[in-house]
């Protein structure tokens, strides 16, 4: 017989329902203490003939161990009362619930919830039934798994969060099921038959798995404990996926990690949701990608997998939406040993920029950003670009009104001591009109990083400090910022300056002593959609302590008009990422 599962009561810390079907769960009492709320939160399963029901109760931390007793004996004999109701005229049962240390003496009615956790093992013993207390257990309080399941595309425990739990240590064992029996009719999840598949934090479905329910039960694990096993079943089945996408061609030449004086780096913009998944992207901006292809769910399986299957050493990230950096792409690129920083971008903006670095091959030692609206007013680096236009009222009125930001991570290389890198990062503004507004964005970070280049030298003396550029700039080759980044000079007559007639920048010149060059030099495409295509992104480096070992190969333009232009069912964004090796001379 198949025992019946309900939860009955919640609280923001119980968000999950204990697995029922392990014998580990029964006759165990989890209390946790959530210090900062001041509570003491209690989950427990109480079986009743044939059915299993699962309690879950948020108390004062300060309540009584004799009111905390009295609530549970109320919540359990309601649930006994109704059963014995529906069955009709019944002796009522009486609950008696009672706490012990454990030696089996009752502790005082008069302790407190949390003077509880100062017991050794303690017992709670409801009716004839006696459960071990287990104390600040290892504890998963959410996690999901997406609803777009592609096979050759990895899965794995979005959102997942946790208390008292070392993820390394704990076991993620995956299921799968048929949804549907031998008629068609679809198959309950407590019905489905799960066959054990994998124990890992993610899994590649595979052929196999198409038209299957997959099930992940998560055992959390610290040094000291285990907590309950829970489960979570997709809610929809694993789908066939678009087949080979042309970034697979690109993994054949990043099979290997590097090592040594070596290291890789990608860039890539991976097209914020907030941008894509509107009626006005469907309808305009992407008619020709299919309306599934453009939502998050599909677009991050293809995002991660790209991204893993670089083996990168450096990932400079440009339209991040915050919720998928915290729910997919920090825990995901984290399982492979991969770091994440984000920054907002300025405003209410929710989107903004990510780095990752690999954590065994890179050290974080700092890490810096500005809101160049802000910084350009109040950096003393950045005063005489300032005085040169503070005085042009249009030019103000539509920087100042800008969210750009840029990031500085400060990597200390773990197998070359003598070296850090500083890795900037940027997304500049797109609109077309506006060449002086990026050439401006331009010069603000190159003169920013710049300065804290020199900075680090005097906190460094002993280390070389290279630096790292990387970024969606919105400027083809033959725009300002690449003459200024790979000259060293942004002359007064550049036509840029000229962009928009009614905010024109006269008498400046932008000038820098770094000596960079673009990594993957200037390939035809780095954007592509049907009305625009060219190179807008760049990985400069300063080419004096780095050189460039190899650049990966960008798509064939055939592979990019195949479904139109990007994104697409293959491409799950508008920019291809750009991928560079460097070496330390």
């Amino acid at each position: 017989m198949v025992k019946k599962c309900t939860i009955l009561f919640r609280s923001f810390n119980s968000l999950f329902s204990i697995s029922k079907s392990n014998n580990m769960n029964q006759n165990k009492c989890y209390f946790r203490y959530i210090k900062e709320h001041g509570q003491v939160d209690i989950s427990f399963l109480f079986s009743n003939k044939d059915n299993v029901r699962q309690f879950n109760l948020s108390r004062k931390s300060s309540e009584t161990l004799e009111t905390l007793c009295t609530r549970i004996a109320t919540n359990v004999q309601k649930i006994i009362n109704k059963k014995t109701k529906n069955k009709g005229p019944n002796k009522e049962q009486e609950i008696e619930v009672k706490i012990y240390d454990n030696k089996k003496n009752p502790i005082s009615k008069e302790a407190t919830c949390s003077e509880l956790f100062s017991y050794q093992e303690p017992i709670l013993k409801i009716s004839e039934n006696f459960y071990d207390i287990i104390l600040n257990a290892p504890w998963v309080v959410n996690f999901n798994l997406p609803k777009s399941i592609l096979m050759g595309f990895p899965v794995f425990p979005e959102n997942f969060e946790t208390h008292h739990t070392d993820i390394e240590l704990s076991i993620f064992n995956w299921y799968r099921g048929k949804a549907y029996n031998e008629k068609g009719n679809e198959v309950s999840d407590i019905h489905i038959e799960w066959e054990f598949i994998t124990n890992s934090y993610y899994y590649t479905p595979t052929k196999e798995d198409v038209g299957m329910k997959l099930k992940l039960a998560c055992t959390p694990v610290n040094k000291s404990n285990i907590g309950p096993i829970v489960e979570s079943v997709t809610k929809n089945t694993v789908e066939a996926g678009p087949g080979p996408c042309p970034f697979e061609n690109r993994h054949v030449f990043t099979v290997n990690k590097l090592k040594e004086k070596s290291f890789r780096c990608v860039s890539y913009n991976i097209l914020a949701d907030l941008y894509c998944d509107s009626d006005f992207s469907r309808t305009v901006l992407h008619p020709y990608c299919p309306p599934y292809a453009l939502h998050i769910d599909y677009r991050k399986q293809l995002i991660l997998k790209e991204l893993k299957g670089y083996n990168a050493d450096i990932i400079c990230l440009q339209e991040v939406d915050l919720k998928v950096f915290n729910s997919s792409l920090k825990p995901f690129l984290g399982c492979e040993g991969l770091e994440g920083l984000f920054y907002k971008k300025g405003k209410a903006v929710a989107e903004g920029l990510a780095c990752f670095y690999r954590k065994d091959r890179f050290k974080l030692i700092g890490e810096d950003n500005i809101f160049l609206a802000t910084a350009l007013k109040t950096e003393t680096c950045l005063k005489s670009i300032w005085d040169e236009i503070k005085d042009n009222a249009p030019l103000l009125e539509r920087i100042l009104d800008r969210s750009t930001v840029a990031s500085a991570s400060i990597l200390q290389s773990i197998e070359n001591l003598d070296e850090i890198i500083l890795v900037g990062n940027t997304h500049l503004y797109f609109h077309p009109d506006a060449d002086h507004i990026r050439l401006l964005q331009g010069g603000i970070i190159i003169y920013w990083l710049g300065d804290l280049q020199k900075k680090l030298r005097k906190q460094y003396p002993q280390k070389r400090i290279s630096l790292i550029l990387s970024g969606d700039f919105n400027s083809v080759p033959s725009c300002g910022i690449y003459q200024l980044y790979t000259t060293g000079i942004a002359p007064s007559s550049l036509p840029d300056w000229k962009s928009n007639p009614n905010e024109e920048v006269t008498g400046l010149s932008l000038s820098q002593d770094i000596s960079l060059d673009s990594a993957c030099g200037t390939p035809q495409y780095t954007n592509y959609t049907e009305g625009f295509a060219d190179c807008l992104d760049y990985i400069f480096y300063e080419k004096n302590n780095l050189k460039v070992e190899q650049v990966i190969p960008f798509p064939s333009i055939e592979e990019l008009k195949t479904h139109t232009a990007l994104p697409s069912i293959v491409f799950p964004s508008d920019h291809i990422s750009i991928i560079a090796d460097l070496q330390f001379k």
